[in-house]
């Protein structure tokens, strides 16, 4: 019998992150040089919470320029209580959780320390794999 998985097995692990101090055009800077959303905010060497490209772009206005970007800091646009999972917690239920709470993304941790982050794009991914593995196991090609 097949078991459902774990976030662990579709996450992207070791994600990039940025301190809390850092500057809201620091965070937007390293988020397009690595072409990502989601970061991961660390303060004292701590998981502290997450910042994504909207969190920023709505803090900063249509306009980009009030306020000022090299102005605020991260920990001004970040999300203080993201949604947390542990390793091990199963799939379906983070998945279903951000679907019922419109979440873009949550952090992974294992022994409260970040491991990995999972975002849409990670469960886009996954379920397209999820897919063609069927397909596969079906004995079918590609459809007409």
């Amino acid at each position: 019998m097949k078991r459902i998985p774990s976030i662990k097995s579709v996450m992207t692990p070791f994600p990039y992150s940025v301190d809390a101090a850092a500057s809201v055009d620091e965070a937007l800077e390293f988020m397009r040089e690595h072409d990502i959303r989601h970061l991961p905010v660390m303060e004292n060497g701590q998981l502290a919470g997450l910042v994504s490209d909207r969190d920023i772009k709505l803090m900063l206005g249509p306009d980009f320029a009030y306020p000022s970007g090299s102005d605020l800091k991260v920990r001004q646009a970040m999300v203080r209580e993201p949604y947390i999972v542990d390793l091990n917690t199963r799939l379906d239920g983070v998945l279903a959780h951000m679907a019922e709470h419109h979440l873009g993304s949550a952090l992974v941790t294992r022994h409260d320390k970040l491991a990995g982050v999972f975002t849409v794009t990670d469960a886009c991914r996954s379920f397209a794999e999820f897919l063609r593995e069927q397909l596969r196991r079906a004995g079918g090609g590609d459809a007409a």
